[in-house]
């Protein structure tokens, strides 16, 4: 796409068209119009071109949810510049990293985080929404083929790596996303949104008010806020991955909430259980949609009509297995290539004396899409997507009966365990809705006897867990079952709020004594002798 991207004369139309109609409301009480929307972005943009940003040029972002990220949001991408939204939950180390591949040095932030950046070379500002900054003007339109957001992967596998979008792919997936809405906002229509901006609640936010609608954007799951709006019965829709849908429905579960007309989510697998919850609370309104950092939704959309036939059918038919996330949006293309794994198992004796063979999991998903990311920045600096522009995503699955896609798993996160290949999702599905524990993550220790151990770790987790967990995972082969058990206070979780496993492992490791063997135990680490 050569040609330029008008993002200012567009923001410029918003604001005519839906003047003094609220456009953003934050969990402070801010609130603001489009015509202050479209007022504060501009003299943010002005100030950035006046101190010489060109476009493309990376500027970073570090701010809780609230207006003053919405408006920095909008002011960086009408300035043409590379926006580089930051999660306010990153640690100083996180952002130091970001900083090293990413290439910024200017970071707008709170006064509170002002100094501990300052100290990592970088030099952190506060946004100026002056009004004398702005005369009214539209500015110019962006280069479709400059750097215009670097967003950045979960971390889950290694250090985080600088996801590249360009103006114009970018321009693309936002149209995308407008026309994949299961209804058009209406102006006033509100959604609802409580997860961190820099992912997929921005993208939600500039579609939502390409209608005029009014988003909600509250600064974390705090249940009693998230009641109160709901309760009132005028929230049209909701942005809440499982990990958010799990939370409300714990602390709200017990309640029908009426009015909601869509759930937005994704970001991982939607268990049954879960949709179950969400279906008593608040109706067959959940919509799955599939997105990658690397090419941000929607790749695959399943309406809720779908969702719901998926997750409860028909008397005969047999469970879902899987995480059906429905068929590719438009211009999106879709390939199930076979894994290219870099070892073969040997066959190890099952405790019972049996022998293991291997088994095959399903394909890893390829992607391509007009409005997929240009490539990744590591430590090698910028790597283009593969040849013809295929993104390997790292997860399998297939291409079911109806041509939907069906997630199964991770590559990375495939145990081998006893000669068997297995996915943790499988066993996950499992123990979703738990009643003696939150959540349970599958992740495995390294075994000499099995090869890798699986484990299941409980999250607030009470006595009887064990046993509960059992009784779920007997049907499934024995190569399958967790052989061991541990319950902590919370689970590692990375900056989108998803458990990591990696970091599961590295805790029972680093916490617990692993005895080996046919039968393996877990005990308390002894602490290292004390220096003399």
């Amino acid at each position: 796409m050569d040609t330029s991207i008008p993002w200012s004369a567009e923001l410029r139309t918003l604001a005519a068209r839906f003047g003094d109609a609220c456009a953003v409301l934050d969990g402070s009480g801010g609130r603001l119009t489009y015509r202050e929307l479209d007022a504060h972005a501009h003299a943010f943009a002005r100030g950035l071109i006046n101190a010489g940003v060109l476009p493309g040029e990376p500027i970073a972002a570090l701010l809780p949810n609230g207006i003053a990220g919405v408006c920095v949001s909008f002011g960086i991408r009408i300035a043409a510049a590379a926006e580089v939204p930051l999660s306010w939950g990153y640690t100083t180390e996180e952002i130091e990293w970001c900083a090293r591949i990413a290439g910024f040095r200017h970071v707008f932030t709170r006064p509170e985080r002002a100094e501990a950046l300052g100290q990592i070379g970088l030099a952190p500002q506060e946004a100026d929404f002056s009004s004398g900054l702005d005369d009214g003007a539209s500015l110019p339109p962006a280069p479709a083929q400059a750097a215009s957001r670097i967003l950045f992967t979960s971390g889950t596998t290694g250090r985080p790596k600088g996801v590249v979008y360009r103006h114009g792919p970018r321009w693309i997936g936002e149209q995308l996303l407008k026309a994949t809405l299961p209804f058009t906002p209406h102006p006033g229509a509100k959604l609802l949104m409580m997860t961190p901006f820099p992912h997929g609640a921005s993208l939600l936010t500039y579609a939502w008010t390409a209608f005029g609608g009014e988003v909600i954007i509250l600064d974390g799951v705090d249940t009693d806020a998230v009641g109160h709006c709901l309760r009132r019965g005028d929230v049209e829709a909701i942005f809440a991955p499982p990990t958010v849908l799990a939370k409300l429905t714990g602390a709200l579960g017990n309640q029908r909430i009426m009015g909601v007309r869509c759930i937005f989510t994704g970001t991982q697998a939607l268990a049954a259980g879960l949709y179950e919850k969400a279906c008593a609370m608040f109706g067959p309104v959940v919509r799955i949609t599939y997105g990658k950092t690397e090419c941000t939704n929607p790749i695959t959309w399943l309406e809720p009509a779908e969702v719901h036939r998926w997750f409860t059918g028909g008397p005969d038919d047999p469970p879902p297995t899987g995480a059906c996330v429905g068929w590719p949006a438009p211009g999106v293309e879709v390939e199930i290539r076979p894994p290219e794994l870099q070892e073969t198992d040997a066959a190890a004796p099952d405790a019972a004396g049996a022998e293991a063979s291997c088994t095959q999991p399903d394909g890893e998903i390829w992607l391509r899409a007009a409005h997929m990311s240009s490539g990744v920045i590591g430590t090698a600096g910028f790597e283009a997507h593969g040849p013809g522009g295929w993104h390997r995503t790292g997860d399998l699955g297939h291409v079911d009966a109806r041509g939907r896609l069906v997630l199964t798993g991770r590559l990375a996160d495939v145990i081998k365990t006893g000669g068997y290949r297995v996915n943790p999702d499988e066993i996950e599905q499992c123990l979703t809705g738990m009643a003696k524990t939150s959540q349970v993550c599958i992740t495995s220790v390294p075994s000499e006897y099995w090869g890798e151990t699986i484990v299941a770790v409980a999250e607030r987790a009470v006595e009887g867990w064990i046993d509960e967990a059992r009784s779920r995972v007997a049907a499934l082969s024995r190569h399958k079952q967790p052989r061991l058990h541990l319950a902590l206070a919370s689970l590692p979780r990375n900056p989108q709020g998803k458990v990591s496993r990696r970091q599961v492992r590295q805790l029972i490791l680093q916490t617990c004594e692993v005895i080996d063997g046919p039968y393996p135990r877990l005990g308390p680490r002894a602490p290292a002798p004390a220096s003399k």
